[in-house]
């Protein structure tokens, strides 16, 4: 779990030094009886590569986080039944005769 916090954390650091560039290009046409603007703003971000291992590697830790609490959950599950009859049988024990189904 701890792995897979790390991998966060470092993906978010790097979306966060992504480099960003704008570039803004003006043209002035100058006509007799007029003079027109054009403005064009470019922006441009490098992305940086992803770690394709690293997240197969937290992809991987998450399965197996899922598969341990599913696990977890089943043992309750079983727990709490077997707790049940066993209170259930107890209760059968001591009910007076002819209350029992």
């Amino acid at each position: 779990m701890k792995k897979t916090i790390s991998a966060i954390a470092a993906t978010l650091l790097l979306l966060a030094t992504v480099a960003c560039e704008k570039r803004t290009e003006r043209e002035i046409t100058i006509g007799e009886t007029s003079t027109s603007e054009t403005s064009t703003t470019t922006i441009t971000a490098d992305v940086p590569a992803i770690d394709t291992t690293a997240t197969a590697a937290a992809k991987e830790n998450v399965k197996e986080a899922g598969r341990a609490t599913a696990e977890a959950g089943r043992d309750a599950a079983h727990a709490t039944g077997t707790a049940l009859e066993a209170a259930g049988k107890k209760i059968q024990k001591h009910a007076k005769p002819g209350n029992q189904p």
